[in-house]
């Protein structure tokens, strides 16, 4: 979302700088002492981004099936809200103490969260439905994604794990629903539909990319962050991160963005064992092609990812400026997002094949992704 839903005051400005691996478009700014800088709105809108997160100044789990209807969402919401937790952090944390939202990974007391929600918190307690409360320490984290995992030392007869969706597999106009605790009103519900998907946002950590988020416009509202985004079969498809809005306004208009569950699932392990989450690069900049960009630039190929940068693993491998990268491996490259989704789908020290246009001949470059660094 665009605005981590942790609230605070917050201006957006926005900086077209798409360094591939940490490739990316919007960033959002602080404007004074504890706000809270997250993801990002599009570059065409002056807005607002906020955390999800409600502050005081303002694996082994299981991926279940496809979708159905919301035939009765009073028994689905009452068969999921036990997963959902209320996340509360002290007075004296970096963010100002306040209250996220997150849900049940497991009966060991394993919790997914937004990682803008425990960031800086000296102590950190987890609510569930039933009252009962539990002190939370951070087991493992992937800022450049805005995730981390929290555990809490419940009795596991008292925790109800959550059931994942395949994100990939949500398309536009799907019903979907949110439990969290906008405004510190805890486990409130609100529902709509998903209203698109492939959008890219950014950490406000790292100034990385999280890529093909899901957009709903389900209320979401500082407070939010870090619970979950339900299809209407009752699965984790998204994380509920961020919202966006006009300059100024704090609150939801009906823009919100979800991390992926595809994503966490893919980078749960190493945060379940405390590892760092390394995420890969390329080192490019640049700008999307179409026919109009093309000629003006003189260019025959019209689509494509023009180069006008290259450092890091790009540079090594003999990328130069003026390159047009058309593809990678078997997959066709058209824009900018497609080249991050592709890069970022990939791990670190993987060797991949690029094809790319340099003065109208068509180039094979093989390159080795590299670590990206904020």
């Amino acid at each position: 979302m665009g605005t981590g839903v942790k609230a605070s005051g917050l201006s957006l400005l926005v900086v077209v700088s798409m360094v591939i691996g940490g490739l990316i478009t919007a960033q959002v700014v602080d404007d004074g002492p504890g706000a809270v800088p997250t993801a990002t709105a599009s570059p065409e809108v002056a807005a607002t981004s906020q955390p999800v997160s409600q502050t005081a100044s303002d694996v082994g789990v299981p991926v279940g099936p496809s979708l159905s209807a919301f035939p009765d969402l009073p028994s689905l919401i009452e068969a999921v809200q036990d997963s959902v937790v209320v996340v509360e952090l002290d007075s004296g944390s970096e963010n100002g103490g306040g209250e996220g939202s997150g849900f049940v990974l497991d009966t060991d007391g394993h919790i997914l969260t937004n990682f803008h929600v425990v960031d800086g918190a000296s102590q950190i307690v987890v609510r569930l439905l039933d009252g009962s409360t539990a002190e939370a320490t951070v087991i493992g984290s992937d800022p450049s994604s805005d995730l981390a995992v929290i555990r809490a030392p419940f009795d596991p007869d008292k925790l109800q794990p959550v059931t994942f969706g395949d994100s990939d597999a949500v398309r536009v106009g799907s019903s979907v629903f949110a439990v969290g605790n906008p405004f510190a009103k805890n486990f409130s519900v609100t529902s709509g539909i998903v209203s698109a998907v492939g959008r890219n946002t950014e950490s406000s950590f790292t100034r990385r990319q999280i890529l093909n988020v899901i957009q709903t416009d389900a209320s979401l509202n500082p407070g939010n962050s870090g619970g979950p985004l339900f299809n209407d079969a009752g699965e984790v498809i998204g994380i509920n991160s961020s919202i966006t809005g006009p300059a100024g306004f704090r609150g939801s208009v009906g823009l919100g963005f979800a991390v992926p569950s595809n994503t966490a699932l893919r980078f749960l392990p190493s945060m379940l064992a405390g590892q760092e989450v390394l995420h890969p690069q390329l080192g490019v900049s640049g700008q999307s092609l179409d026919e109009i960009s093309a000629a003006q630039y003189g260019l025959d190929v019209v689509r494509g990812y023009l180069v006008r940068t290259a450092n890091g693993a790009a540079l090594a491998a003999g990328v130069q400026p003026g390159d047009v990268i058309t593809s990678i491996g078997d997959r066709t490259i058209g824009s900018f997002e497609d080249l991050a989704a592709q890069i970022d789908s990939y791990d670190v020290g993987t060797e991949i094949s690029l094809t790319v246009v340099r003065d109208g001949a068509e180039l094979q470059i093989a390159a080795t992704l590299q670590v990206w660094h904020d």
